[in-house]
């Protein structure tokens, strides 16, 4: 028989909610979040998350984006003139749930265009809203506030701080390794990257054998439901994942080698819901930059310090990167990855994702024809 294993004393290894890591508190947040729960962040008001929230709850004020402050037309205020800034906004009427709802989603936008009028405020915490817009859109949520909300109910406790060590990519490690043969590849083997309190998984599929000689062929992609298992034609991910594993399973057959980092990030880091939120608002006519402008979001969302330190934990220091975008090869640069070749990976476009690829060639400096 073991030792029987009672109640602990207090302060017998348990932490208070007021000693909990700063990772922690900030995966809490991301969690408080989805569920509809408020943020009570140090130094700033109680903020209710728009979509989310289920209670009756109201506010004098709201939070949102600057990029979602000009499609409302504020962006002619001091205050709300600044881009990519957070924008505290006071209504003529108090914002109930319903019109806190029409100013946060632009998809209302053509069943409520009479809004406001509004006046932008002097905001005098503005590293805690940063936090808090940030938070939502890890959370994959529409980045959009009550300000010390009538109503709400139990909060989640934050530092602004919290946010760095969340998304610390040193706190990355390798899960597991296994041999994963796919279509193009059946010697490939897939290995797992975890961190403490962030849920989501990223993989890299190695083909082929490692060799310290030889820079790999890398891609970097980013998850997509709609294109890579859906077989989405209003872009070109699912074909762009099924060339690159093609490419690197050629490479290995010459002598080489090649690693396909799969990142968990939607959207290129808004969330899927968000990313399908884009799509309908392109529907409406807008392409993909405007349309995550309008929703408040940022068009490039993505993680490359994780990316960079999946490399790291891989023991590649050198790339050859599959990338029509020269902003990627600056990114991974940036955090100490040696590119040493840009290797083009455009496909023909199709009727439905033309004007997607004329977008990313014309605003987003993509390299393509």
């Amino acid at each position: 028989m073991g030792k029987a294993v009672g109640p602990r004393s207090a302060g017998d290894g348990v932490l208070a909610l007021s000693e909990q890591s700063p990772s922690r508190r900030a995966a809490l947040a991301v969690d408080a979040l989805r569920h509809g729960w408020p943020l009570a962040i140090e130094g700033a008001p109680l903020l209710q998350p728009v979509e989310t929230a289920f209670s009756d709850v109201s506010g004098e004020a709201m939070l949102i984006s600057a990029t979602r402050a000009a499609t409302l037309k504020l962006a002619n205020q001091r205050e709300a003139a600044a881009p990519r800034q957070p924008v505290l906004l006071r209504g003529a009427e108090t914002f109930d749930l319903p019109a806190a709802l029409g100013v946060a989603d632009p998809a209302l936008d053509l069943q409520n265009p009479m809004k406001g009028p509004f006046k932008a405020l002097t905001l005098d915490w503005e590293e805690q809203a940063r936090t808090a817009l940030e938070l939502a859109r890890i959370a994959g949520i529409l980045p959009a506030f009550i300000v010390d909300p009538h109503g709400a109910g139990e909060a989640a406790s934050i530092e602004a701080g919290d946010l760095a060590a969340f998304t610390d990519p040193q706190r990355l490690r390798i899960a597991t390794r296994a041999k994963l043969p796919v279509a193009a590849a059946e010697g490939a083997h897939i290995v797992a990257f975890r961190s403490p309190d962030d849920t989501r998984e990223h993989v890299a599929l190695v083909i082929g054998e490692q060799r310290a000689d030889k820079a790999p062929l890398v891609r970097l992609h980013s998850e997509c439901l709609t294109g890579d298992i859906l077989g989405s034609l209003k872009c070109d991910c699912g074909p762009q994942l099924d060339a690159a594993l093609h490419a690197m399973s050629d490479e290995a057959d010459k002598g080489g080698w090649g690693v396909l980092l799969y990142m968990r990030q939607e959207g290129r880091g808004i969330g899927l819901v968000n990313k399908l939120r884009a799509y309908r608002l392109q529907d409406q006519g807008f392409d993909t930059v405007d349309a995550n402008t309008r929703l408040g979001l940022p068009d490039e969302a993505r993680d490359f310090p994780t990316a960079a330190r999946m490399l790291e934990l891989l023991g590649v220091k050198e790339i050859r990167l599959m990338t029509n975008n020269p902003a990627k090869v600056e990114a991974l640069s940036a955090e100490g990855v040696t590119v040493a070749e840009r290797v083009p990976h455009s496909l023909p476009d199709n009727p439905h994702n033309a004007r997607y690829l004329a977008t990313k060639r014309d605003r987003a400096g993509h390299i393509l024809p």
